[in-house]
């Protein structure tokens, strides 16, 4: 197969094919029956615009959820910056989930990782990121009683007998496989994936019987949990359940980045925020008059994307927007100005219950 692009759990390449990825994963796409088995699941932004596209077993978690069986979510942070839009979309539909199902949630602060996997992050600087981080969280409106936050560096006695069993039937020649380590790799990497095996099956410790689990996750993130699913009914667990996104594209085209101006943090400013967003790459033309008589092309249109993934919940009006920018009738100036305002709306909101979830973080932590 033509490596064209590289999704990894700490790299993407390339222009990302998110079909090629279903089959290169080996995973199902998420149909229309699926979506109407989760309450709400029609009218949720994510499921019906196909931001979450992709699953493992899904379909057979629903089935046990129906037969009386309830399911736990899991997720996660690898704290290695602040926090920007594309972080939370993950975040923002597992949120949807917990409603839907009133499912309980671990969410996994993986500071540990991103001090194995980054030689410029101290274990100050990825603490740091992960108490930031645990603030947009929060923020989000997760119920405290349902929803517990594990730093893998402070709660590691919360998670280490499990990660031993996983870690001792996982091989270095499947670890280098999967995420090709080689004999430079630093010992911490090749072990970090039995951490973040565990909550996928801390529930069903804590329980004392198997009780399934879903995680919403980036599709970068699916090889940890292939070797997740692998190891799970050797050790007796259920295999995990996936529910994976694309990535929010970035406002400098191609992929999205964590640094510079292609992302919108939440501790940006508004000044910074416009700049970002005024100065981002569209699919506009050359000059006013060739746009106007030719249109443009929203498939690759960052500024679009944020519409479609955040920012137009309404279908009507995100049909609109689009019909007017290939049309011509939408200029990119007027559609970033009109994204900028309704950005300046959920920050402004979003900042206030950053600063209210301070007084909340120990009701979360586990």
């Amino acid at each position: 197969m033509n490596e064209d692009f590289v999704v990894t759990p700490w790299e993407m390449k390339g222009e990302v094919d998110y079909d090629k990825l279903v089959t290169r994963f080996g995973t199902s796409y998420i149909s229309d029956e699926l979506i109407a088995r989760i309450p709400g699941g029609r009218d949720n932004i994510f499921l019906k615009r196909k931001i979450f596209y992709s699953h493992r077993d899904l379909d057979w978690l629903l089935d046990n959820y129906s037969a009386g069986n309830p399911f736990y979510l899991y997720t996660g942070r690898g704290p290695s910056s602040g926090t920007h839009l594309g972080h939370m979309i993950p975040w923002m539909f597992t949120r949807n989930l917990q409603d839907a199902f009133k499912a309980k949630l671990y969410f996994q602060m993986t500071d540990d990782e991103k001090f194995l996997f980054k030689d410029s992050l101290s274990l100050r600087d990825t603490e740091n990121a992960t108490m930031d981080n645990i603030l947009d969280f929060i923020a989000l409106g997760f119920d405290p009683s349902k929803t517990k936050i594990i730093i893998d560096t402070r709660d590691i006695s919360h998670l280490y007998r499990i990660a031993l069993k996983v870690s001792k039937k996982v091989t270095f020649s499947t670890a280098r496989a999967v995420f090709g380590f080689d004999n430079s790799t630093n010992i911490g990497s090749i072990f970090f994936t039995s951490i973040q095996s565990v909550p996928a099956f801390l529930e069903s410790e804590i329980a004392g019987r198997n009780v399934p689990c879903l995680i919403p996750c980036g599709i970068d993130q699916d090889p940890h949990f292939r070797v997740t699913r692998d190891v799970a009914p050797v050790l007796g667990y259920y295999k995990p359940s996936l529910i994976h996104c694309k990535m929010l594209p970035g406002l400098t085209g191609g992929k999205m980045s964590s640094t510079g101006e292609a992302a919108i943090y939440t501790t940006d400013t508004d000044a910074e925020i416009r700049k970002k967003i005024m100065n981002a790459f569209t699919g506009g033309r050359a000059t006013v008059e060739e746009q106007r008589r030719l249109g443009a092309n929203p498939a690759i249109c960052p500024i679009f994307h944020h519409y479609e993934y955040l920012f137009e919940p309404d279908d009507t009006k995100f049909k609109k927007i689009e019909e007017d920018c290939r049309s011509g009738a939408l200029l990119c100036g007027e559609c970033k100005a009109n994204l900028l305002a309704k950005v300046k709306v959920f920050m402004d909101g979003h900042r206030r219950k950053r600063e209210e979830a301070r007084k909340m973080v120990d009701r979360f932590l586990l």
